[in-house]
Parts: C-alpha cells; sequence; structure tokens
C-alpha cells in the first residue's frame, strides 16, 4: 500500500512540474534571449581579456540554463514522427525538432526546420569544432563512456542510426536527453547513456562538443549558421 502512495505522489508531483514547465518555458528562454543581449552589449565595448572572460561566463552560463532548466521543461512531452512543438507538454515532437527548438529558443541563430529534417552528422559538423567530434562504428558503448570521460563535462549533441539528442556529463555522470521513440508515450527523458535507448544500441555514433568559443561568440553576436 504505501509503494502505491509513492508512486501516486511521483506521477502528482510529476504532473504539477509539467504544468509549470508549460507555463513558465516561454519566458525562461525569453530571460536567456535578453542575458544574451546584455553579454553581446559588454562584448562589443570590452578589450581581449575581458572579451575571454565574457566567452568563459556565457559558456557556464548556457550550460547550467540548459541543464538544471531547459532540458527538465521538456520532460515528458511526447515523441512523435511528425512533432514539432514549441511549448513542453503541449503537442509532440520529433526527436530531431526536439535538438533544434531547444538550440534555436536559447538564442542560437539556427535553421531551425531544415536542421531538423537533415541528417544529423549534418548540423553537427556546423556547431562542434572539428576536433571536437568523435565517430565510432560497431563500438561498445563502453568506448563512448571512455570518451566522453577524457573528452570532460559539458553538453554534446549525438547523431545516431536513426536519433539524435544531447548527451551531457557532469562530475563524471553522463545522460543521454532526448525525445524518445522506444517510449513515445513519455518522449523527452534522461536517462543513463548505458540504458537500453537508441544510443546504447546504434551501430553508428558521430559526438560533438557543444559550447566551444567560437560558439559562443556566435551565440553572444546572434550570426547566423548557414542552412
Amino acid at each position: 500500500m504505501r509503494k502505491i502512495v509513492n508512486i501516486l505522489m511521483i506521477l502528482i508531483v510529476s504532473s504539477c512540474q509539467s504544468q509549470t514547465a508549460k507555463k513558465e518555458y516561454h519566458a525562461l528562454v525569453q530571460d536567456i534571449i535578453n542575458t544574451r543581449n546584455e553579454y553581446h552589449a559588454n562584448f562589443m565595448n570590452a578589450d581581449s581579456t575581458e572579451k575571454d572572460a565574457l566567452i568563459k561566463n556565457a559558456r557556464k552560463y548556457l550550460t547550467d540554463e540548459i541543464t538544471n532548466n531547459i532540458f527538465p521543461s521538456w520532460y515528458g512531452t511526447k515523441w512523435d514522427f511528425y512533432g514539432m512543438t514549441r511549448t513542453p507538454q503541449k503537442g509532440k515532437i520529433a526527436c530531431g525538432y526536439f535538438v533544434t527548438t531547444i538550440l534555436s529558443d536559447i538564442g542560437f541563430n539556427i535553421p531551425r526546420i531544415k536542421w531538423a529534417k537533415s541528417a544529423s552528422e549534418i548540423f553537427i559538423k556546423k556547431l562542434a569544432l572539428k576536433k571536437d567530434i568523435k565517430r565510432f562504428l560497431n563500438r561498445p558503448i563502453s568506448e563512448v563512456e571512455k570518451y566522453l570521460l577524457k573528452a570532460g563535462e559539458g553538453i554534446y549533441l549525438v547523431g545516431l542510426d536513426n536519433h539524435v539528442g544531447f548527451i551531457s556529463v557532469k562530475d563524471s555522470t553522463m545522460n543521454f536527453i532526448h525525445s524518445n521513440y522506444y517510449h513515445p508515450e513519455i518522449g523527452v527523458m534522461s536517462e543513463s547513456i548505458t540504458s537500453e535507448n537508441p544510443l546504447h544500441d546504434s551501430r553508428y555514433r558521430v559526438i560533438g562538443k557543444l559550447m566551444s568559443d567560437q560558439m559562443i561568440i556566435n551565440w553572444i553576436n546572434n550570426i547566423a549558421y548557414d542552412e
């Protein structure tokens, strides 16, 4: 009986969190855009040393906002192959649109719809530096873990055989955040990269680390990415 009560409480809390996310998400992303505009104003009047500091601070700010606020806002938004909602918990979202919508919403000037429909490796190569991209073919997930531990904390984009999502690495914990077609009724979720999921099962994986200095400069200055 106690177990049933605990499960019901989890479901109630989850439902309340979903309603809150739906109400607050657009205000949240607007705050991020406003902050970007403040970074831009400061960046334009900064010397090289000050610009380096602004880039470093902006990277931490964006990483924290995405990890702590943006990703959780989307959890529980259902998956659909044609889903392209821009509001968490309202409508459904495909894996490609999940990735490009988040990047667009937080202020990266990207062709959201075109990239969502394209092969993920195409836009991973546009966002991540060549040195920060790693490919795996028919390799065990343990090799991916070793690579990520060496590459360090941060947010990554990962393209798979038929899927795309984010990987978050923090304190040696590695989570796969994606709109999960394995469980379309749950949809967007965060789970261990070693769970039974498309990342674990894919034959091909291409991983690009985000938030390089150049990517942050593009964000600060609202520089458009080529289609």
